[in-house]
């Protein structure tokens, strides 16, 4: 049993130290994390890598337990990029980084129309992203109020793409609570995702 402190540590260390772990041949790990971001990561990756997982309240945070084999029926997610093969036809498809809300340096308004339009027209593509990946100001675009945005985005993952979005980034503009499409990540995934990309586009 490897136990790790993540008590303290900026997302995404306490994944980090876990997934090194796990890398090295570990397979029974306990980590102390004290936010509910870690938590999720951390389970996530359990169940990617096909380790069970349970997390126990303790003072000051979680303890998080990793070891063994998912409990039957609780299969481990194919991989993303084979998902992506389907969608695109291609080795690794194409990601997209949305870092602000707003294309462009001009007009806010018109760089926020334009970023709408965007989204909008991806969601039109014949050949839909692989992953929609937002950080920083780009996280306030799926806790607003404008349908076309969340509409476009919640059709663009029911074909089958992926959308992470940064929970620091969430956190640090106080909208984690109003989330309304996507899944909350961290760096190293959305980082992980950029590098399986054949391609990654900027707005």
């Amino acid at each position: 049993m490897v136990e790790l402190d993540g008590f303290g540590k900026p997302c995404p260390m306490p994944l980090v130290m876990c997934k090194k772990e796990i890398d090295a041949g570990t397979t029974d790990i306990q980590i102390r994390v004290d936010n509910d971001t870690a938590v999720k990561n951390i389970t996530r990756l359990a169940k990617k890598k096909g380790l069970g997982c349970t997390v126990a309240d303790i003072e000051g945070g979680f303890l998080i337990s990793m070891g063994g084999e998912l409990p039957a029926g609780q299969e481990p997610p194919a991989a993303t990029a084979a998902a992506a093969c389907s969608i695109s036809g291609g080795a690794c498809g194409y990601s997209v980084f949305i870092g602000k809300d707003h294309v462009g340096e001009g007009d806010p308004q018109l760089g926020y129309n334009l970023m709408k339009m965007a989204i909008f027209t991806l969601n039109q593509a014949e050949v839909p992203p692989m992953n929609l990946l937002f950080m920083n100001e780009g996280v306030k675009l799926l806790c607003g109020d404008e349908a076309q945005i969340i509409d476009s985005v919640k059709e663009m993952m029911d074909k089958g793409t992926d959308v992470l979005v940064c929970g620091t980034c969430l956190n640090f503009y106080g909208v984690a609570d109003q989330l309304k499409v996507g899944e909350v990540s961290n760096m190293y995934d959305i980082l992980e995702r950029m590098h399986e990309s054949a391609k990654v586009i900027t707005l």
